[in-house]
């Protein structure tokens, strides 16, 4: 939710200097499960190694640290075709990759995403907080990760995901049929591939992830299969739009959330990429709707004043913004390496 900004997104060159290695982990061998080999423990081999990544469990080498190759995470990680706040992938990813996790990105219809300029700007202080929320660090790193190739081919949710038909069509039950078919074959898709999906926030995800019936689709698919679902800032705003049509209930009804709060939304200047559009403060304010949402049984948590909110409420794990984009990420690998269901309340 940052001021206002017009750019082009930017072709990069795939020899630009890229955020670490795509797909690469930085857990060590000396730390690893024994028996369990991490993906940079066997990229590690293979870059000391003549051979092929074929041959590394054959090696006498590799036999005598008693690793074998181990099945890797996989996180679907969503983000706005307007503009993310940089810190909010950064952070999580920075995250997945430490954990040895791989991770696909996706977008609404296959455009690679751009940071939001303040998200690089150290300089920029936030109007609600009165401060700068953005280090040179984290500066640099979201640079990093926009001048690399990483994201520059994300999965497009408009071709993968089915587009609900009108109830006016005149073959609305075989339309219908079609649907519910495909999204069958996703579910089989996203569970043998996917442990976890994570929707990153800032302000884009008002305008093509919060009320995307195709992106309301997917988070209800990963609820089915029980597998968790994060979400930060104003991409939270997804995870109380995504509703079976049967009953019409939040998926979040009766949990405990947390998400951009009332105080820590902008009176002016919200913006996005490519559009020179000062929508002033949000179209709605997040806390709001995630209190509705909850309601009767749950709970929006903002927890105003203090640093960080990040709130575990099995399957959901809910980032408030961008201070908590690196916690966010540590709480969903704790639940997907420890278990943790319940956190922060």
């Amino acid at each position: 939710m940052r001021s206002v900004w017009s750019i082009d997104v930017k072709t990069v060159d795939d020899s630009a200097s890229a955020f670490g290695t795509r797909g690469s982990i930085v857990s060590h061998p000396s730390s690893a499960t024994p028996g369990i080999a991490t993906a940079r423990s066997r990229e590690n081999w293979i870059a000391g190694s003549t051979g092929s990544p074929a041959d590394m469990d054959s090696s006498p080498e590799w036999a005598s640290h008693g690793w074998s190759v181990g099945i890797l995470k996989r996180i679907l990680i969503i983000l706005s075709e307007f503009g993310y706040w940089g810190e909010e992938l950064v952070g999580p990813l920075e995250t997945f990759d430490e954990a040895g996790y791989q991770v696909d990105f996706a977008t609404p219809k296959g455009k690679r995403p751009t940071p939001l300029p303040p998200s690089m700007d150290p300089q920029y202080i936030d109007p609600p907080l009165g401060k700068s929320v953005t280090s040179q660090e984290v500066a640099d790193k979201v640079k990093a990760l926009d001048a690399s190739n990483r994201y520059d081919k994300p999965i497009d949710i408009s071709t993968w995901i089915p587009e609900r038909p009108y109830w006016s069509s005149p073959t609305l039950l075989r339309d219908m049929e079609a649907y519910y078919s495909r999204l069958d074959e996703v579910e089989k898709e996203i569970g043998e591939k996917y442990d976890a999906i994570l929707l990153v926030g800032g302000s884009g995800p008002i305008v093509d992830i919060a009320n995307n019936d195709r992106i309301h689709a997917l988070i209800l698919l990963f609820q089915k299969l029980n597998k968790p679902i994060g979400a930060e800032c104003y991409g939270v705003a997804a995870l109380a739009f995504a509703r079976d049509l049967d009953n019409r209930e939040s998926i979040i009804s009766g949990k405990r959330v947390t998400g951009h709060c009332k105080e820590y939304d902008y009176k002016d200047g919200t913006g996005f990429i490519g559009v020179m559009f000062n929508m002033g403060p949000p179209p709605y304010p997040l806390e709001y709707i995630l209190r509705d949402a909850t309601a009767p049984e749950g709970e929006y948590i903002g927890n105003v004043g203090h640093a960080t909110s990040v709130i575990v409420d099995y399957p959901f794990i809910t980032g408030r913004s961008t201070p908590d984009s690196y916690l966010t990420g540590e709480k969903m690998v704790e639940v997907l390496e420890e278990g943790l269901t319940r956190y922060g309340w």
